[in-house]
Order: structure tokens, then C-alpha cells, then sequence
């Protein structure tokens, strides 16, 4: 069994007068893609702002490689090997492709190796290196910020619905991108609602419904089991397309 690299225990987390995490317990193995799934509004973003700090836990605790980060500042754990993909993108739209990758970049601008293998995962990103960001496609603007969180070497990333809004053609070039991923040593907490990538690139699984977490285990068995899909989703995943 993998260790693991993240664990959270009994997490709580309020925005202003709402509960939204209410006692949220599961871990991230080392080295796996563990998809995080749910409804709408089951917590799952909140989840993952709080695992970097951008919203404070009120209770429980947040461990990466055993260390208590529940409350260290963003940038502390960030500085820890983690990176965040936000279901906005996150980019600098009026800089170029090039300059948004030079400001993830913590050593001046991106080269060698890593930067070849963001060429080859990302081909977009290497035709359009000098054109402004904003410019691009709904499809090269999410492959940019993939590549700002893999610009450096990372331990865990991040990733809120990297496939919403894309065609079926570009969600496929993600897919094939995240599967060589995760062949590197990253570990990648993702929130999917295309079961096709779920089921694709999923090690293990954790389920929320209204702030917790009601099943953990690995994604291969719950992709097989459309009774269970229905019980903790309300639908069988082949719906969510």
C-alpha cells in the first residue's frame, strides 16, 4: 500500500456563517491521482483552498509528509511542493504564454528538460509562446495553467475541474497528458466531473456529499459498481459527460 503523502483528519472549514466542511477525513497515497468527487456544492473546492490555506480550517488537521500545515500561511505551503490549478485558470491574461511561465518559475525562465516535456504534453503552449494569454482557446488557457503548476518540480498538485468546458478532442490531449504525468513522481489531488477522465486517470477515489467525505476507496471499483455511483452521486457516473 502507498504512503501517504497527504492526509486530513476531522477538517472543518466557515465562510462567514456557513459550515461548508464539516469533519472532512481521507488521505492522498503518494504517487497516485486521487480523484476528489461529488455534487455540486458538496465541498470540493472549499476542500482544496483549504488544503493551501486560502481558506482557514476551524477544526481538524491537514498533514502533508506528516507535517501539520493545518495553519501555516499560502505561501509556506506552496514553498512545501504544492501547486493549485483553480477552476479559473488562474493566468495572467495580459502577459504572453512565455511570461506566465516565467513567473511560475522560480529559478527565471523555464528551460531544459522540463520545459521540452511541457512542449510535448502541451503543443500549444510552444506555437504560442509570444502571443498574450488571453488570446488563447478555453482549451490552451487550461493547458497553461497546467504547465504553470508544472513549470517546477512539484510533490502534490492541485487541480479544480481541469476538463469543464472543453471539447471532447482537447479533454483527450489532457488526458494523455495527466496519464504521463503520472508517471513522474508528482502527486495529483484532482475535483472531475467527466467520469471518462475520472475513470482514466483515477488511482483512488474520495466522495463528498454536503461537506464530508461518505466513500474512499479506488476508482477502478466504483467505475465498476453503477449501483454504488447512483447511491453516492444520485446518478450513474456514465451521465457525467
Amino acid at each position: 500500500m502507498a504512503e501517504n503523502l497527504l492526509e486530513l483528519s476531522g477538517v472543518h472549514t466557515h465562510i462567514a456563517q456557513y459550515h461548508i466542511l464539516q469533519g472532512v477525513e481521507f488521505a492522498v497515497p503518494r504517487g497516485e491521482l486521487t480523484m476528489l468527487l461529488g455534487r455540486n456544492g458538496a465541498g470540493k473546492t472549499t476542500t482544496l483552498r483549504t488544503i493551501l490555506g486560502l481558506w482557514r480550517a476551524s477544526a481538524g488537521t491537514i498533514r502533508f509528509e506528516s507535517a501539520d500545515i493545518t495553519q501555516r500561511e499560502t505561501p509556506d505551503i506552496a514553498n512545501l511542493g504544492i501547486a493549485y490549478v483553480p477552476e479559473s485558470m488562474g493566468i495572467f491574461a495580459g502577459l504572453t504564454v512565455q511570461e506566465n511561465l516565467v513567473l511560475a518559475a522560480r529559478n527565471g525562465a523555464p528551460a531544459g528538460e522540463r520545459l521540452e516535456r511541457i512542449f510535448r504534453f502541451f503543443p500549444p503552449i510552444k506555437t504560442f509562446w509570444h502571443l498574450p494569454a488571453g488570446l488563447l482557446s478555453g482549451g490552451q488557457k487550461q493547458m497553461l495553467a497546467i504547465s504553470r503548476a508544472i513549470v517546477e518540480p512539484r510533490k502534490l498538485i492541485l487541480i479544480d475541474e481541469p476538463t469543464k468546458g472543453l471539447a471532447p478532442a482537447i479533454i483527450n490531449n489532457l488526458i494523455e497528458a495527466f496519464a504521463e504525468l503520472k508517471q513522474t513522481d508528482t502527486t495529483i489531488l484532482m475535483v472531475e466531473q467527466n467520469f471518462h477522465a475520472a475513470r482514466s486517470l483515477g488511482d483512488s477515489v474520495a466522495v463528498m456529499d454536503s461537506g464530508r467525505i461518505v466513500h474512499t476507496g479506488r476508482m477502478a471499483e466504483l467505475a465498476a459498481n453503477e449501483a454504488l455511483q447512483t447511491k453516492l452521486l444520485g446518478l450513474s457516473l456514465e451521465t457525467h459527460q
